[in-house]
């Protein structure tokens, strides 16, 4: 078995996540108290009680959605303490997970980190000024030329290449929805508008970048346990520094997951084990190859069906 252990970003989040963790694993629930002190808040009310508003607060969505892929993460590794995965990756907000998991960055730090990073994301650009809008049954090179053909001197350009027939775009809000009508035109299946707060992933991120990257120049960084396949490039990083100014280059470069996902299926994984709320990368997975075995981890439940799996 060859196994690729992937963590999800934002919107993955639903309050409550964590807490049947927490009960169960006196680890996860000492990372809660971490995450509590980390904040200077009551973090765990914010997780288990919201309510919804409050907990999709970009500042507040990034550090919960770290917090609960870690704790699920010590659970794994606590059931399972021989587990060596032959690559982590994380789905933008999921890849700081990632390198928090491979022992690359320390936890209490990288949630102070990602918290700012939410912020400074938000702050980038004025509420309503941009848009984000996914894009489906139509392939990347179209995406491209619709954006292209939508700019008209504004930024709009793919965000997050998904998974084959799955992309979404960001930019100003005019340009993705001229963009939008561009793609149908092109042959786009469906345009859904995404209910988001700011258009990541795309140029207009810059701000954003150049005030995380001091930060992240401050965070340690060590090498990596695991090859961390990261956003910009879909290639394995097996070095901090390497690492650090991958993550600098995130902030408002595309999130090409595809590629990530065609490396890892180049490299004979045959496991994809998803760690952290939901199991949106698990489906993102199946459009890429079906025949891998897909299991997550988010709860004792879900642990417990992915050990029988590993386990036998």
């Amino acid at each position: 078995m060859k196994i690729a252990v992937v963590f999800p970003g934002q919107a993955s989040q639903y309050v409550g996540m964590g807490r049947e963790l927490a009960r169960a694993f006196s680890e996860a629930d000492e990372l809660f108290a971490q995450a509590d002190e980390a904040l200077g808040t009551d973090f765990r009310k914010v997780l288990w009680e919201g309510p919804a508003d409050t907990l999709n607060l970009t500042e507040n969505t990034q550090p919960a959605v770290l917090t609960v892929s870690i704790a699920a993460w010590t659970a794994l590794k606590k059931a399972l303490p021989g587990l060596a995965p032959a690559y982590l990756a994380g789905h933008s907000l999921g890849e700081y997970s990632a390198l928090v998991a491979a022992g690359s960055i320390p936890f209490p730090e990288t949630l102070r980190t990602v918290r700012h990073r939410g912020r400074f994301m938000q702050e980038a650009v004025s509420v309503g000024a941009g848009a984000m809008a996914a894009l489906m049954g139509i392939e990347i090179d179209a995406v491209r030329q619709a954006c292209s053909q939508a700019a008209q001197g504004q930024v709009v350009s793919p965000a997050n290449d998904n998974a084959p027939g799955q992309i979404v775009i960001a930019g100003h809000a005019e340009a993705v929805n001229r963009a939008v009508e561009a793609a149908k035109a092109l042959g786009c299946r469906k345009a859904v508008l995404l209910p988001v707060s700011a258009p990541f992933h795309c140029a207009l991120m810059a701000p954003a970048r150049e005030r995380l990257a001091p930060e992240l120049e401050a965070l340690a960084f060590s090498d990596p346990k695991w090859p961390v396949v990261a956003n910009v490039d879909a290639a394995p990083t097996t070095d901090g520094a390497a690492a650090r100014a991958k993550l600098i280059a995130q902030v408002d470069s595309p999130v090409r997951w595809r590629e990530t996902l065609l490396f890892l299926h180049s490299q004979g994984v045959d496991t994809i084990l998803e760690v952290g709320p939901g199991t949106v990368l698990c489906g993102l997975a199946k459009r890429v190859n079906r025949d891998w075995k897909l299991l997550n981890v988010e709860s004792p439940e879900s642990l417990d069906k992915a050990l029988a799996e590993l386990q036998g």
